[in-house]
């Protein structure tokens, strides 16, 4: 296995990536972390299970997190954010040549490779989403929603605790406990997270039906962070391009949980149907 890590410049900032090629690659997946996390939280189980099946992966640190440099939990515009994606998937192609494409978010990352699914023109054999941050999985406060609308207009890049309820990512402790003791995992966010992915995930809900590629859709059903019902809505307004995978009890990071072995060996058996079908 190759790993290179590497630094691309966009909208004034240096941001950080990394990619992972096994002996024989008849795939590539670009992988797009989520809210508060970074790039190399994926290299203890989801990259070698990858790697190990003969897929490469290339994947970075999104504005505001990991080591990209900036802000921590802010962003320059959704836009910058969707053509971080364009930008790794240029490089992949530049690297593996005509190799199938697969674009896999988590959580926020979710958001991301849906929007881009649904927004931007490209030529993706697929995508995977688990955990997609389309609703949360509460009601927030409407005074803390109306004055994150409010920041958004007039201080965007003002940061403020995400209060996430670390024990809900995972059923497994270890998994827990690394978060927690992770430096490079932050509770910071600005309204260009918040609200603004608040607002693209009902945007990709109202607009599923545009989705024009395969999609595979994993959540859940004890998510406490992120809505499965709202994949279950997103899932049946995309005119059957989506197959959903449900996980009862199962909790936020599915690959990180006690069933990841079950739910990384679903995305590999679904992206060698999608190559075999090319």
């Amino acid at each position: 296995m190759i790993h290179k890590e590497f630094n691309f410049k966009l909208y004034n900032t240096k941001l950080y990536g990394q990619y992972f090629q096994p002996k024989t690659v008849k795939a590539v997946v670009v992988l797009v972390h989520g809210m508060g996390e970074h790039s190399k939280r994926y290299e203890k189980h989801v990259i070698p299970y990858y790697n190990n099946n003969s897929i490469a992966v290339l994947t970075y640190d999104q504005f505001g997190h990991g080591k990209t440099e900036g802000k921590q939990g802010h962003n320059p515009g959704f836009n910058a954010v969707l053509d971080c994606v364009y930008e790794m998937l240029k490089k992949a192609k530049d690297i593996f040549g005509d190799k199938p494409i697969f674009l896999y978010g988590h959580s926020m990352g979710g958001n991301v490779v849906i929007n881009y699914a649904l927004k931007r023109k490209n030529n993706l054999s697929g995508v995977i989403a688990t955990s997609p941050f389309l609703r949360l999985a509460f009601d927030p406060p409407k005074w803390k929603l109306s004055i994150g609308k409010i920041l958004h207009k007039i201080a965007p890049a003002i940061t403020m605790g995400n209060e996430l309820e670390i024990d809900a990512i995972s059923r497994d402790k270890e998994i827990v406990e690394a978060y927690k003791n992770d430096p490079l995992v932050h509770d910071k966010v600005s309204p260009n997270y918040s609200i603004v992915f608040i607002e693209t995930g009902e945007w990709a809900i109202q607009n599923a039906n545009k989705l024009e590629m395969p999609m595979l859709l994993m959540h859940g059903t004890g998510d406490r962070l992120t809505s499965y019902k709202a994949s279950e809505e997103f899932a049946k307004n995309a005119n059957e391009k989506v197959e959903l995978q449900l996980y009862e009890n199962a909790y936020h990071e599915l690959h990180n949980d006690i069933i990841k072995n079950e739910v990384l060996e679903k995305m590999m058996v679904w992206i060698d149907k999608k190559i075999t079908k090319q």
